[in-house]
């Protein structure tokens, strides 16, 4: 039994971190939704066996009992003796029900059946949540794309924008208030001092 490919899964399964040995450590597993499958030694007495059915139920865990003693599960797990541990990881558990469905298919055929689907399916999300964590480090790249051509009836000038024609060189300059160019227009009337109009015209000096 020192040899044996499903009790060196459970000594792996330990150093990893990913088995709760005792009834007590399987119970707040089970209660905290954190266990994947619950083993249960073919010698454990009725009570355990009604309290791993009881951890089973609760949890909503599949619970399977083992064609290993007490001592033969406490020995690859450090330990004199093991009734009742439980798995929470969902591959470490597939693959040892598989290991168990390959010599006793009848007995833990479905079970592996059904756990290879939970680990599938358990993969698949964290592969997804490692792949969204890369995005919000990396950020998304969206592909590169060429700009828009502009419009030719954009490109083309308004006329309202377009310049006015320079007056030619040596031609006298326009007025400010006479776009012609002609010379201002004497008033013939203006406005004295106290409102009073005052007739006749009035040029300006040289």
């Amino acid at each position: 039994m020192v040899n044996d490919p499903i009790l060196h899964l459970l000594g792996l399964a330990r150093k990893a971190g990913k088995l709760e040995i005792g009834e007590e450590p399987v119970g707040a597993a089970c209660r905290s939704r954190h266990a994947r499958l619950v083993l249960l030694a073919s010698d454990a007495a009725a009570n355990t066996r009604r309290r791993c059915a009881h951890f089973g139920e609760a949890g909503n865990v599949l619970w399977l009992e083992v064609p290993f003693t007490k001592e033969e599960l406490g020995f690859p797990l450090g330990r004199s003796s093991c009734a009742m541990l439980a798995f929470t990881d969902a591959g470490f558990a597939a693959s040892l029900v598989k290991k168990l469905a390959a010599r006793d298919p009848e007995k833990y055929g479905p079970a592996a059946q059904q756990l290879q689907g939970k680990a599938n399916r358990m993969l698949e999300r964290q592969k997804e949540k490692r792949q969204h964590e890369k995005n919000l480090r990396e950020g998304k790249r969206k592909p590169w794309a060429p700009p828009p051509q502009q419009k030719k009836e954009d490109a083309a000038p308004s006329a309202q924008h377009k310049k006015k024609p320079r007056p030619p060189k040596g031609s006298a300059p326009a007025h400010r208030g006479d776009r012609s160019g002609s010379a201002r227009p004497d008033h013939p009337y203006k406005s004295g001092p106290g409102g009073r109009k005052l007739t006749g015209t009035f040029r300006r000096k040289p």
